[in-house]
């Protein structure tokens, strides 16, 4: 356990200082906007690419693991969801707080550091939970806030989410990289050596993006905020595993990254759709600030324990 969490440090601590930075105004909420689009545009999808140029798409086309995910993440989703009506929160608000129990920081805390952890071989079902978290729980937020103000469901919405994906930086190099490696071309020196710099400054960027973006978060409406940590950080991978060791058993391996995914604090990116459809943005900003504070511990803890499963 000290291992992993000794490992696991220099992480947040790169988080801590970019925290710090923001904190003491030396790095502004602007400065932080623009570190975030330069990794999010050009970092992050320089690294993603480079991953999935070289993997194979049997990596991807995995169906036990999908719906072993999928399975897990549903019923947190679920329960979430059930947990807001209760509180007699509308169909919109429970879809923000579902979202917050299922969501982690796959891409720019997980892509890069589960690299790192576990090895280059954890890149394939990294990359898996991080399209299944855009493609499938990203569309399912807009359908469900759309729907719950609309009170129906429209070609329209159906239309602004498939423009969403295709306008995603992430999706879109995901994609450029399955193609290149289908195709079996081979990227020419100077570009692969272009995309790793570039890619390089992934790791780094978005450690600090994440801390500088913490230090503007409220830390409002504890008790939810604080359910909302603990269903993504405690029962998002605790019912990934129960699903991924035993209701669509896999390899150890790939079930110990995707539980690691699943540890993973809230995304950031939730904010971001909280404060457009102005669905309980500070609900959201203090769920992201207790489970990344939190995360520090839970996610050593987790991931110590799923290196057990495969060694």
């Amino acid at each position: 356990m000290l291992e992993i969490f000794l490992k696991t440090l220099p992480f947040f601590a790169l988080i801590g200082v970019g925290y710090g930075a923001g904190r003491t105004r030396f790095f502004t909420e602007e400065a932080t906007a623009y570190l975030t689009k330069f990794v999010f545009y050009f970092a992050l999808s320089a690294m993603i690419f480079r991953f999935a140029s070289n993997l194979a798409l049997s990596d991807l086309a995995q169906p036990r693991f999908i719906m072993a995910y999928l399975w897990g993440s549903g019923v947190v989703y679920g329960i979430a969801l059930i947990v807001s009506f209760l509180r007699r929160k509308g169909l919109e608000e429970a879809s923000i707080e579902a979202q917050c129990a299922v969501i982690g920081n796959t891409g720019f805390l997980g892509v890069p550091m589960l690299a790192l952890l576990l090895g280059p071989e954890a890149v394939g079902p990294v990359m898996m939970v991080l399209a299944m978290d855009l493609i499938v729980f990203g569309s399912l937020i807009v359908i469900l806030v759309t729907g719950g103000r609309d009170g129906r469901m429209s070609p329209a919405v159906l239309g602004t989410v498939a423009l969403g994906l295709l306008k995603n930086p992430m999706i879109v190099s995901m994609a450029l990289g399955l193609l290149v490696s289908a195709m079996e071309w081979q990227v020419p020196g100077p570009v692969r050596e272009f995309v790793s710099i570039l890619g390089g400054a992934a790791t780094p960027g978005a450690l600090f993006a994440i801390g500088a973006s913490l230090a503007s978060k409220s830390a409002e409406r504890l008790a939810v905020a604080g359910w909302l940590s603990f269903a993504k950080l405690i029962l998002h991978p605790g019912f990934v595993a129960f699903s991924a060791l035993y209701l669509f058993p896999i390899e150890p391996f790939p079930a110990a990254v995707m539980i690691s995914c699943a540890a993973l604090p809230v995304a950031g990116n939730i904010y971001i759709l909280a404060q457009h459809y102005g669905i309980a943005p500070h609900r959201v900003s203090a769920s992201i600030l207790i489970s990344t504070a939190a995360s520090v511990l839970t996610v050593p803890l987790v991931i110590a324990w799923v290196v057990q499963l495969y060694q």
